[in-house]
């Protein structure tokens, strides 16, 4: 075989093995760029609402019945995060308390969600004295500590899962009134806004078909790091004693309920913690990507 003959072969071989090479790099560039840790968060937020749903098919363990001998237990096969002073299995309180904690969250956003966007829509919208009006009194809900305003509410309307969820709603409701008035200023303003009016439609009718679903993009990535915030307040709630009373299984009240064996049953406290900030960590990276998507 001659050089140009060689030179020939190994070019059609090449040739020939291009397209191979090229899906082989496209596979591996898809796989270098797919979003594990966005897969990972919605899948530790599933897991947590299925324990929230369906808790019994996690764990055959009672959450409030303590096994007699059984204190202060480590991590087993038997009872895989341990058990407290009670003897009760730690990772049933964990898997049942999960509803409590997030029916509270949800709870939370809900009200932060509607009357914080119901003020903003109004304010944005109808701008003038009312504006001015809802705005200064947004300025003094952020101008309180929130830890100390979700106190003073909850002072007010008693101990519960319930309560606590209301006073973290009313934190947020600040926020959810600051977005939601500066994207409605900027949809009203828009030519297809103007162009709504000027073609005969009504105050009302552009409001609802026009500027209020092209103002909650924003609002919805919103929605997802207030669900974190949430879980964090209410957590917090109850590891100062302000939220769901003993023994009922919530997140906050499980690491208050451990601090006292740190030295001696460290996992009274680490393994709820570590929920918590898995869960906070989870709902963050879903809202980077709803955010990113709507820009």
């Amino acid at each position: 075989m001659t050089s140009i003959d060689t030179f020939a072969h190994l070019t059609s071989t090449t040739a020939e093995a291009s397209p191979r090479l090229g899906k082989r790099r496209g596979v591996l560039k898809t796989l270098r760029n797919f979003p594990y840790g966005l897969a990972l968060a919605w899948l530790v937020l599933t897991l947590v609402l299925l324990w929230a749903i369906v808790p019994w098919i996690f764990t055959s363990y009672d959450p409030l019945q303590g096994t007699p001998g059984g204190q202060l237990k480590a991590p087993s096969a038997l009872h895989l995060l341990g058990t407290d002073s009670l003897g009760r299995d730690l990772f049933a309180r964990i898997v049942y308390g999960a509803v409590h904690s997030l029916s509270g969250a949800v709870a939370a956003v809900g009200v932060g969600l509607v009357v914080g966007s119901g003020i903003g829509l109004i304010a944005g919208s109808v701008r003038g004295r009312v504006d001015e009006v809802l705005m200064r009194l947004v300025d003094v809900l952020l101008s309180i500590p929130t830890l100390l305003l979700s106190l003073s509410i909850i002072i007010l309307l008693g101990f519960g899962t319930l309560n606590a969820a209301i006073a973290v709603g009313a934190t947020a409701i600040a926020g959810f009134a600051r977005l939601m008035r500066s994207e409605v200023v900027r949809v009203r303003n828009a030519e297809f806004v103007e162009a709504a009016f000027g073609s005969g439609g009504t105050f009302g009718k552009v409001l609802w078909r026009h500027i209020l679903p092209n103002s909650l993009t924003s609002v919805v990535a919103y929605t997802a790091v207030q669900f974190g915030w949430a879980i964090l307040q209410i957590s917090t709630l109850g590891f100062l004693g302000y939220g769901a009373p003993p023994p009922t299984p919530e997140w906050g009240l499980l690491i208050a309920e451990g601090r006292n064996y740190l030295a001696t049953a460290w996992w009274l406290t680490a393994a709820p913690g570590l929920i918590v900030v898995a869960v906070v960590l989870s709902a963050n990276r879903i809202s980077q990507s709803i955010g990113r998507s709507a820009r």
